[in-house]
C-alpha cells in the first residue's frame, strides 16, 4: 500500500507590522482555522524571528494522491481567502512511500 505525504507551504507579507503580538495573533488564528476545516498539521518556519513575513508549513498523510491534492488545494485557497495579508509565495509538495 501506497501513502502519500503532502506539505504545503504558504508565506505571507506582514506590510506595516511593528510588533509580535500582531503577527501571533494572525498566525493563531489562521493555524487554527487552518486545523479545524482540513485536520493538518501546522506550524510557523523559518520566520519566527521576523516581524512582516509569516511562512506557514501544513502537512497531511493520505493514502490517495488525488485526495491529498485536493485538499491542499482547498486549503491553500481558504488561507489566501481568511488572511487579510497578502500572499507573497506558496508551494505544495507530494511525496510518496511505500
Amino acid at each position: 500500500m501506497r501513502v502519500f505525504v503532502a506539505v504545503l507551504t504558504v508565506e505571507f507579507s506582514l506590510d506595516g507590522n511593528d510588533n509580535l503580538k500582531a503577527k501571533r495573533r494572525i498566525a493563531n488564528s489562521l493555524k487554527q482555522k487552518v486545523r479545524n476545516q482540513f485536520n493538518v498539521a501546522i506550524a510557523e518556519v523559518g520566520t519566527e524571528e521576523s516581524l512582516t513575513r509569516l511562512r506557514l508549513a501544513a502537512a497531511s498523510v493520505a493514502n490517495s494522491e488525488g485526495y491529498l491534492r485536493s485538499r491542499m488545494d482547498k486549503c491553500l485557497l481558504m488561507m489566501e481567502a481568511v488572511c487579510p495579508e497578502e500572499m507573497t509565495y506558496n508551494d505544495m509538495e507530494i511525496y510518496a512511500a511505500d
